[in-house]
């Protein structure tokens, strides 16, 4: 299912891009000349992307070689090879931008998660996504937040029940929302209730919610709403999350810390395709 999104994100990306020609490549490279291009990283960061990366060229030529020199999920250092790309030069250069977009952002997206799942190693909190991701390329999105040691919250609105503050509204509170949602239910899932204060923490807990979300809660009112959880649903932090803040979070006790900035402000990877030999066969 994954693999079947992200060709369809690629091929529509591709489209977009080279519309009714590459104008320049066409003008500029004959279509039997061959050649060899490199993949070369320009900083330190976790690389995520590399199937997508392949596929961009091979969506438009499917003899394209692309051999990957560093596996997905591990760190690739400044100066790094990270892919090699052989076969008709006009084509790595017509999908060249559309896989390296994806390549950067992903593996930025890969390399902000780790500095998350590694500032909390050794406390057991996982580390979640969220939504907040750009329309369309969600499921890369939260495949890079895999490849970065993070775990994937609900995909979308269909597969997982969270009841958040205007639901609470406009349902007429935590309880009269929570009974409408076993109502409605017609399989058994988890319900997740997101609460801003104790008092609501003990009114989820009397709905026999499965997971309750702490959302901007201070740390010091969370400590108290893990303690008055006791173990009775799972718990989860969200709301105004950053570095600076993440250990202190995870310390009260909390089993996930949900991090929109994982895909909502991705600074991608710096990430050349360099030409590196070229045939003379016209």
């Amino acid at each position: 299912m994954v693999r079947a999104k992200m060709k369809r994100i690629v091929a529509a990306a591709l489209a977009e891009d080279i519309g009714t020609g590459d104008i320049t490549t066409l003008a500029t490279v004959g279509p039997k000349k061959k050649g060899r291009a490199v993949a070369v990283a320009k900083q330190d960061f976790v690389v995520a992307g590399l199937e997508v990366f392949a596929f961009a060229f091979k969506c438009i030529d499917k003899n394209i070689r692309v051999k990957k020199l560093i596996t997905d999920g591990k760190l690739a250092k400044k100066g790094d090879i990270i892919a090699e790309v052989e076969g008709r030069l006009s084509v790595i250069l017509q999908a060249e931008r559309t896989a390296l977009n994806f390549l950067q952002r992903m593996s930025g997206i890969a390399t902000q998660t780790g500095k998350y799942v590694r500032a909390v190693r050794g406390t057991g909190v996982k580390i979640l996504d969220t939504r907040k991701t750009v329309p369309g390329l969600r499921p890369l999105d939260k495949m890079a937040v895999r490849l970065g040691g993070g775990v994937n919250h609900r995909f979308g609105l269909f597969d997982a029940v969270l009841i958040k503050d205007n639901h609470i509204e406009a349902a007429g509170g935590i309880t009269a929302a929570v009974a409408q949602q076993k109502k409605y239910l017609k399989k058994k899932l988890k319900i997740e209730v997101e609460v801003k204060n104790l008092s609501e923490v003990k009114e989820a807990l009397d709905c026999g919610v499965d997971i309750i979300m702490f959302d901007n809660m201070t740390n010091a009112a969370m400590k108290k709403a893990v303690a008055l959880v006791h173990g009775r649903a799972l718990t989860e932090a969200s709301g105004n999350v950053n570095l600076r803040r993440i250990s202190a979070i995870a310390k009260t006790g909390v089993d996930f810390i949900s991090v929109g900035e994982l895909t909502h402000s991705v600074r991608a990877a710096d990430i050349s395709l360099l030409v590196k030999g070229a045939s003379r066969q016209e």
